[in-house]
């Protein structure tokens, strides 16, 4: 079988300053300005940090204590001992952090929190604001 196949004439004629044909940058060091190697470059992407919020309990002179044990055991992973502290704080003082998460997170556990009061018909208000 014969073919016209040539692979030296395949690399392509040689290019001025490049004696050696083929792509500039791939001859030997010191023939035509190329240095054998190539420089790789990875280009970065650089994200940002997603914005985080706040959730937070209100106190209400309804909702019961325990309830509000309740909700920060079940949405917001807290033990026992931290529940209860939590749930004083927001006795005292009128507000309580729950947590910190991003958006949607915060969003979902504030949605969380809201409808199951409403089921049980506590007041009991959650809400969430941008951490700073």
């Amino acid at each position: 079988m014969s073919s016209d196949f040539d692979p030296i004439r395949m690399a392509g004629p040689p290019a001025p300053g490049n004696p050696g044909g083929g792509a500039p940058g791939t001859g030997t060091p010191g023939e035509g300005g190329g240095t054998g190697f190539d420089l790789a470059t990875e280009t970065r992407v650089r994200t940002n940090k997603p914005s985080l919020y706040r959730v937070l309990l209100l106190n209400d002179d309804y909702t019961p204590m325990e309830f509000v044990v309740f909700i920060l055991e079940r949405f917001f992973n807290r033990s026992r001992e931290q529940a209860t502290r939590i749930m004083l704080h927001v006795h005292q003082k009128g507000v309580g952090l729950c947590g910190v998460y991003t958006y949607e997170v915060a969003e979902t556990k504030v949605a969380q929190v809201l409808d199951l009061a409403r089921r049980h018909e506590h007041p009991l208000q959650c809400v969430m604001e941008k951490d700073d």
